[in-house]
Formats: C-alpha cells, sequence, structure tokens
C-alpha cells in the first residue's frame, strides 16, 4: 500500500476507515468512502517533474497519489515478471486530441477530446478495473463480480484475462453484443439479467455476500474512483506538455471538463485527480465539471434542479446504455464534484447523443458510443448558451468506443450504403449522379 495514503473517509458521516477496514462502503452508515492521503508529504517529498519523467507511460507511474502503487506485490517476483507487458501495467497515457474543427463550429478557443476509447478494452472503465485488480491481486483474491451495463464488465473481462482471477459479470439482457463478445472471448462467467441494470447490480451485491467474491461495482467499492481519478492526472500532463509555453508547469488544468454522467463515478472520480493535483499545489485551480445526463434517465438531473442530495430512482429508458441508472450508485458525489467546481449539469436527448456520434467522427475522426456522444451534446448546448465562453480551454472526456454498440450508430444517420453489382456502370452512374 501507498505510505502517503492515511486511510478512507465516509462521505455521509465522514468517519475514518484504516486501509484494511476499507473494502466497500461505511461500516457506520454505509457511504461512500473516499480515500485521503498526506498531500503535504507528497509535496514536500515528491518531485512531479521526476514522476513523469518515468519512461513507463502507464498509470502505475502517479503511484504517489495511489491507494496502490503497482498492481503486482513486489515480492512476487514470478507474477511481475509475467505481467510485465500485460494490459493492466502498460495502459495508459490515452490520446488527448485537438479538435479544431469543433473550435470554429462553435467558437471556443480550444477543444481537446480525451479518447479512452484507446484504453485497452476500447473504455475509460479500464481505470477504475485496473485498481481493482491491483487490490485483489494484492490481498490474493481469485474472483471479482460486478455488474455493468457494458463497458464496466467488458473491461474487467479483459484486465483479469491471463493475471489468474476469474471475473463473473451480472449484465441486463439488453447489454449490446459487442461488449457482450468482449467479455465472453475473455473468459468472463457472464449471467444475463432479465431485467434492469439496477437489479443487476442488486444481484451482485448478493452473489458478493453469498460466495464471497470481491465486488468491483461503482459506487461500492471505493477503489474504482481512485482508478477513475488517474484521467484527471493525464489530462493536465498532457496540457502542460502540449502548451505553447515551453516553461510550462508539469501540470495545467483546463478551464472546463465535459464528462459524461450515469452512476455518477466517473465525474466523481475526475473532481478527485483535480482535487489531489490543487492539493498538493501541482495545479493552481480546479477545472469547472459539467455532467451531461441522458434525458431519459433523468434521477440526478432531478436532485441537481432540486438543489438537494436526494436522489429519487427514476426508470431510465435511454438508448445510451453507459448512462442508464435509475439510481445513480456515486450519485451524491458527482453533485458534489459539479457543485463545488462551480459546474452545472446539463441533459442530452437520445436523437442529440445519436447525432453527437456522426458530428465527433466526421469532425474529429473519433468513432463513439451514444453514452459518449453525451459529452459533445454538452459542449454543444453550453457554448451556444454562454456557460462556455470564447476565450476557454475545455476538454472532452470520451468514455467508450462506437464498436461497442454499433445497431446505435447505425441509426445516426451516418449515411447508407449504395447496393451495385460488380460493374464499373453502376459505380458511374452514382459517382456522376
Amino acid at each position: 500500500m501507498n505510505p502517503y495514503l492515511l486511510g478512507f473517509r465516509c462521505t455521509r458521516c465522514e468517519q475514518m476507515l484504516d486501509v484494511e477496514e476499507a473494502l466497500y462502503t461505511c461500516l457506520r452508515c454505509g457511504g461512500n468512502l473516499d480515500a485521503h492521503y498526506d498531500y503535504a508529504g507528497i509535496a514536500r517529498h515528491v518531485n512531479p517533474a521526476h514522476l513523469i519523467a518515468n519512461p513507463n507511460h502507464s498509470v502505475w507511474r502517479y503511484a504517489p497519489l495511489l491507494p496502490i502503487g503497482y498492481p503486482v506485490p513486489a515480492q512476487d517476483e514470478q507474477r511481475q515478471a509475467e505481467l510485465r507487458w500485460h494490459p493492466l501495467t502498460t495502459f495508459g497515457d490515452s490520446p488527448l486530441i485537438r479538435a479544431p474543427k469543433l473550435e470554429r463550429l462553435l467558437d471556443v478557443r480550444t477543444v481537446w477530446l480525451k479518447d479512452d476509447s484507446r484504453l485497452p478494452s476500447s473504455s475509460f472503465k479500464d481505470r477504475a478495473s485496473s485498481m481493482v485488480i491491483a487490490r485483489a491481486l494484492h490481498a490474493g483474491i481469485q474472483t471479482i463480480c460486478a455488474a455493468s451495463t457494458g463497458n464496466a464488465a467488458s473491461s474487467l473481462a479483459t484486465l483479469c484475462a491471463g493475471v489468474g482471477i476469474q471475473a463473473v459479470i451480472f449484465v441486463p439482457r439488453s447489454t449490446p453484443e459487442g461488449k457482450l463478445a468482449q467479455m465472453l472471448v475473455h473468459g468472463a462467467q457472464v449471467y444475463a439479467v432479465e431485467g434492469s441494470y439496477d437489479e443487476a447490480f442488486d444481484l451482485a451485491l448478493q452473489a458478493t455476500r453469498e460466495f464471497g467474491w470481491y465486488n468491483r461495482n461503482t459506487g461500492f467499492n471505493p477503489y474504482t474512483r481512485e482508478g477513475k481519478k488517474t484521467a484527471a492526472f493525464e489530462i493536465c500532463e498532457q496540457l502542460a506538455r502540449f502548451a505553447p509555453d515551453t516553461r510550462a508547469a508539469t501540470f495545467r488544468a483546463p478551464d472546463v471538463v465535459i464528462v459524461p454522467v450515469g452512476d455518477g463515478n466517473i465525474i466523481s472520480g475526475l473532481h478527485k485527480g483535480f482535487k489531489d493535483l490543487v492539493n498538493t499545489g501541482w495545479i493552481e485551480r480546479m477545472p469547472r465539471l459539467i455532467g451531461v445526463t441522458a434525458a431519459l434517465a433523468p434521477a440526478l438531473y432531478r436532485a441537481w434542479q432540486s438543489g438537494s442530495e436526494q436522489i429519487t430512482p427514476v426508470p431510465a429508458t435511454t438508448i445510451a446504455g453507459g448512462i442508464s441508472a435509475d439510481l445513480p450508485r456515486d450519485g451524491v458525489m458527482a453533485l458534489r464534484a459539479v457543485r463545488e467546481s462551480g459546474g452545472l449539469l446539463i441533459e442530452a436527448s437520445d436523437e442529440e447523443m445519436l447525432d453527437g456520434i456522426r458530428v465527433l467522427a466526421s469532425t474529429a475522426a473519433v468513432f463513439v458510443e451514444p453514452a459518449c456522444a453525451a459529452a459533445y451534446v454538452g459542449l454543444v448546448k453550453a457554448s451556444r448558451s454562454g456557460i462556455i465562453r470564447p476565450d476557454e480551454e475545455v476538454v472532452l472526456q470520451l468514455t467508450g468506443s462506437g464498436l461497442k454498440d454499433v445497431k446505435s450508430a447505425l441509426y445516426a444517420r451516418a449515411g447508407r450504403l449504395i447496393p451495385i453489382q460488380p460493374r464499373i456502370e453502376d459505380v458511374r452512374r452514382f459517382a456522376e449522379g
């Protein structure tokens, strides 16, 4: 474990638990847990320039700010050698892509796309899975279970493959085939639940208690947020690296970060990462966080509008499976992330997300799934309403590949197939017509 890790604090009652007690949620009130670090010690003893100079640009270069510094215990030399080139130990540094056409289209000075569809399972969720698997490897755990609408499950299956841990997955029956195929081909045991994501979530909790499996569920396992915050570290490191001023700091925060929001764990993770960098003095300010929820999964947005942290479940019917949740399991921390950063929540309709798939593909050469396209919808609405100013620098957090939900992409007005016979006359007729 990281010597700078002080323990885990309950986000509801604020009780502090030591590392060994912090398995899932608070032992007193059941609230979600949040890792706390000795930031003053990190600031004194860790040089960020040395940290990012590590030639291995995996997420593990941020070890002083992670609960576990490396997936494999140091004493297990054989396992370390076996997994030296495994995606679990090497992934990270996903591309930060400039989008000049979007800048001109929306009159925003700088737009970047943080493309986590390039991670091993083509999903942002690898960040969370990696930290949970690292915790399991250090504890000698052999089975991890998870409930998911697809990406978290396929991520867990992908990164468990080859490390000696069995992934057990609970997904709604309606999960897209691309995601199911990814889980199955990587050797996961997959249960397709005739019900919603929330029902799959509750069933995974029951299975955890019944069989003693380690549970990865979002908003339940505190290590998921610790993995997801690494995207904030990378964004700030990459912005400093790409800054016109070569004397720029090792980390540099953007003005705004736009994030798709379902369960709330991604935006709470990014908030935690930026907060870590502020607390160590490695960035000067917190960016504003704009969360984008699906209009047909309105529970979190309604809580935002009410001004409270009370979230009432509402049945979700959106096609954007990645942000479809009746009851956002990390919703309270998502609301705090938005409010504390001076941001807001925006809703995206299914039609707007489908259109976003097409626009991102045609203007920025990235192919995303509907939940991911919500970030683009948020950019459009925030820039046109003046929430984002023309002189600001904005990062869109892209979370998953469009190849995982091809059926939705085909509905995204992406063009039409031209059926022809194998004759040049047919090509000429369409080419010239």
